[in-house]
């Protein structure tokens, strides 16, 4: 945590299951974000394939092994500018179960892991299973931990991290608009932990669900010191030097 790093979230939509065209419009943003010089990028949960699903079936055309094609797209960027990425997707599991996930590409290119939201929301249960495992992940700035969306609502998160103390909580999310600014409960739900908050949110609506945008960087004193606007896609970037 001593270290300066530049932290940096990506805002985007998707359009509804077109994955091609969603991959190459989050990596034009992911890379745009690694020029900055930004050393661990944040994309949103389920970045590439839309959010709203009503069956197995249903997004199974739209699902992606861990090392699928999003991964290796994004392994390429992170070795090539030496940034770590934090990106959902939605995962088929080798023996086929469908997960909400978020893989971790490390600096060096390298697929480190790739974590399963463990605490699910109404609109994951029509297609996908829980995970069960947290991870605290070491990188040259400290230790990262991700997590998906509906997990910040879950206590048992809130004492992990309150035990393991990461560095920085790599966020990806796909928050709904419930007309209230989403950064303060974001700090609400962490109070006693003074780590890096790095929230990367989709905006616009899928089928009928509203997002509310709004990604924000927060920091270890609670100050959001960058954030996205409602609409839009957006990169965020903080040196926390500054």
């Amino acid at each position: 945590g001593e270290m300066g790093m530049k932290l940096s979230a990506i805002q985007y939509k998707p359009p509804k299951a077109q994955t091609q065209v969603a991959r190459a419009e989050l990596l034009n943003l992911v890379e745009r974000s690694a020029k900055m010089g930004a050393d661990i990028i944040v994309c949103p949960e389920m970045a590439v394939s839309g959010y709203v699903f009503d069956s197995p079936e249903h997004i199974r055309p739209h699902t992606e092994r861990a090392d699928g094609p999003t991964s290796q797209a994004l392994a390429k960027i992170a070795k090539a500018y030496k940034t770590w990425i934090v990106c959902g997707i939605a995962e088929e599991a080798s023996d086929g179960t469908l997960y909400n996930s978020a893989v971790v590409l490390s600096s060096k290119g390298d697929l480190v892991t790739c974590y399963r939201k463990i605490m699910l929301y109404e609109l994951d249960e029509t297609w996908c299973a829980p995970g069960t495992n947290r991870m605290l992940i070491h990188t040259e700035f400290g230790s990262m931990a991700p997590a998906i969306c509906m997990d910040l609502n879950d206590n048992e998160l809130i004492y992990w991290m309150w035990r393991t103390k990461p560095d920085i909580l790599a966020f990806c999310t796909n928050w709904l608009n419930q007309d209230s600014p989403i950064d303060a409960y974001w700090k609400q739900r962490t109070p006693y932990w003074d780590g890096w908050f790095v929230g990367a949110n989709r905006w616009g609506v899928d089928v009928n669900t509203p997002f509310r945008g709004e990604s924000a960087i927060i920091s270890p004193l609670k100050e959001t010191v960058v954030q996205a606007g409602i609409e839009g896609d957006a990169v965020l970037l903080w040196d926390t030097n500054t």
